[in-house]
């Protein structure tokens, strides 16, 4: 039974008929909100484009122009200048001229001397042949011209052996120094001995230059030299320490100094 007093749940519904279920209001605000929020996303993805795109700097036109402009100048003003030329300008390492120059001259004197087909058989083989005996031997100009033309050398004519010594690749200097050495390590010759020997016509005819070369670079001991010389004297000729000494010094003998002299007998 129906309360009179009890009102309608839903009024202007008639009493006793069925009630209608009623839809809730939608709110419109919703896409509202969800559209303004892509439009701020679209926008800040537009300013950060714009911004970055900034900071890549732009080349000027101006600047291009500026650039080819100054090219253009400079094949006008130097016609012969090509891409990819080397830089006339740039410091070149110094060049010993006078070496290089004096090097080529006897290398390529040497070569000419031997290529030339002007040249005769016999002067080409003595002119090898002086080079073998300044190789080997450390001969001077003098005694290479001997056993060139000697008749019991070489027997090379005066013309062949003359043409040899001129055009033979030797350092003088350095031939006598090689042949001191050598008579000071395998003789203990003494300074002025070695110095006799280098000069002497019968021996080595170096000139008077070269062996004083030879003996101021020489590289010796020679109160050493003075000493092994006075054992040989006393061992292979029995000698008195007193004959020793005056065979040392002798301007006929060994030609030591007194004090080189001195030294070796005291050590006997």
């Amino acid at each position: 039974m129906t309360n009179p007093y009890q009102p309608d749940s839903h009024p202007g519904t008639p009493t006793g008929a069925p009630a209608v279920p009623v839809e809730p209001t939608k709110k419109k605000g919703g896409c509202l909100k969800w559209g303004l929020i892509a439009v701020g996303i679209i926008f800040a993805l537009l300013v950060l484009g714009a911004i970055f795109s900034d900071d890549e700097p732009a080349e000027s036109p101006n600047a291009t122009l500026s650039s080819t402009a100054t090219d253009s100048s400079t094949l006008e003003e130097d016609p012969g200048a090509t891409a990819g030329s080397p830089d006339e300008d740039e410091p070149k390492a110094p060049v010993d001229q006078d070496s290089d120059a004096e090097g080529q001259s006897k290398d390529n004197a040497e070569a000419d001397a031997g290529n030339d087909a002007n040249v005769p058989t016999e002067f080409k083989s003595a002119l090898k042949k002086a080079t073998t005996y300044s190789e080997l031997m450390h001969m001077s100009k003098l005694g290479l011209y001997d056993q060139l033309t000697s008749e019991y050398g070489e027997q090379f004519s005066p013309e062949a052996a003359q043409y040899a010594v001129d055009n033979v690749k030797a350092n003088w200097n350095e031939n006598a120094l090689k042949k001191a050495e050598t008579y000071s390590e395998e003789m203990h010759m003494s300074k002025l001995g070695v110095f006799d020997q280098l000069t002497s016509e019968y021996g080595e005819q170096f000139t008077v230059e070269q062996a004083q070369y030879a003996v101021d670079n020489l590289r010796t001991d020679w109160k050493q030299n003075a000493l092994e010389k006075a054992r040989s004297y006393q061992n292979d000729m029995a000698m008195s320490p007193a004959a020793v000494y005056e065979q040392l010094v002798s301007e006929y003998g060994e030609q030591f100094t007194a004090e080189e002299a001195q030294f070796a007998v005291d050590n006997l």
